[in-house]
């Protein structure tokens, strides 16, 4: 799918008010037609520069159901696939082919609905990689499912996976099927399915290599749900799920970035320090408080 935004640009001054509802209807057909005539907003096949349908994956051995995709690579021309039951494998965008499989160290636990995400270093390679070819350096991703945690470094020029085995938190082992999205140099987890539905909100610093739990949480048990980062108004929204009674959701929640990305909180937390003295520390538990929500937030150190 090809998109664009099927949203108005929200300005409600007065002009935009008073505009007469037939110029709305007439601009809201052309943008119709135009959407149709490009192949806007609409599902169509997957296919190559001679019109032929593409296949990703091996029809007989690959099973997608929860895997986990992003597009990286030194030219972001590269799509890896983690998936059931502990497979990676690396399609190239360019030519359109399959070029490399291999198999995630597990230790028997299946690999499905699990986080996957590039880490934001892989940007600044790429920078690096236009003004000088020599300094070329591995692609790097994260992977987290249940009680399993991997660095994962893909070598183009050698076509290679290494592993690397990461920490996970005991809160935050039995899980799966979270919601999860990348900031800066943390991954923030929400709900999850596991020995029982959670609503618990993790972070892993990749930076320190350290969990944290935070004390509040999701308003109710959730998981299967889909978190996005909104970059224009810096707030994560928390899209649909499945409850803890079985029941599947159309709920859309949405927090502040700020409450959560700890390069933010240092900024809160010393302004508190200085205006109002309310930031202290009770050994390993930090307390502070959010401006701009009226209620005291407590984190769990996890060393």
């Amino acid at each position: 799918m090809k998109y664009v935004s099927v949203w108005t640009d929200g300005n409600n001054n007065d002009e935009n008010q008073n505009e007469n509802e037939t110029n709305k209807s007439k601009k809201l057909n052309e943008f119709n037609q135009f959407n149709k005539s490009n192949n806007y907003n609409e599902w169509i096949p997957f296919t190559d520069n001679h019109n032929h349908p593409i296949i990703i994956g091996r029809e007989r051995d690959d099973n997608y159901q929860g895997a986990r995709a992003l597009i990286g690579g030194i030219n972001n021309n590269l799509l890896f696939i983690t998936y059931f039951y502990c497979h990676i494998s690396v399609f190239d965008l360019n030519t359109f082919k399959f070029i490399k499989s291999d198999s995630l160290p597990h230790s028997n636990t299946n690999i499905w609905f699990h986080c996957f995400v590039s880490k934001s270093e892989n940007g600044q390679v790429q920078e690096m990689m236009k003004t000088n070819q020599k300094n070329k350096q591995n692609y790097q991703m994260l992977l987290f499912c249940k009680n399993i945690g991997l660095s994962i470094e893909y070598d183009e020029d050698n076509n290679t996976f290494q592993f690397q085995k990461l920490p996970v938190c005991h809160d935050i082992a039995p899980f799966y099927g979270y919601a999860y999205v990348c900031i800066n140099d943390v991954v923030l987890f929400f709900g999850g399915n596991g020995n029982r539905v959670s609503k618990s909100i993790h972070k892993y610093s990749i930076r320190e290599n350290k969990w944290m739990t935070f004390e509040n949480a999701l308003p109710s048990p959730l998981h299967s749900c889909v978190a996005i980062l909104s970059e224009e108004d810096n707030h994560i929204h928390i899209i649909g799920g499945v409850k803890d009674n079985n029941i599947e959701v159309s709920t859309h929640m949405k927090t502040k970035m700020r409450v959560w990305d700890p390069s933010q909180l240092v900024i809160i937390c010393l302004f508190i320090l200085i205006n109002t003295n309310k930031l202290f520390k009770k050994g390993n538990e930090i307390y502070y408080s959010i401006l701009d929500s009226n209620f005291k937030n407590k984190i769990r150190m996890d060393r």
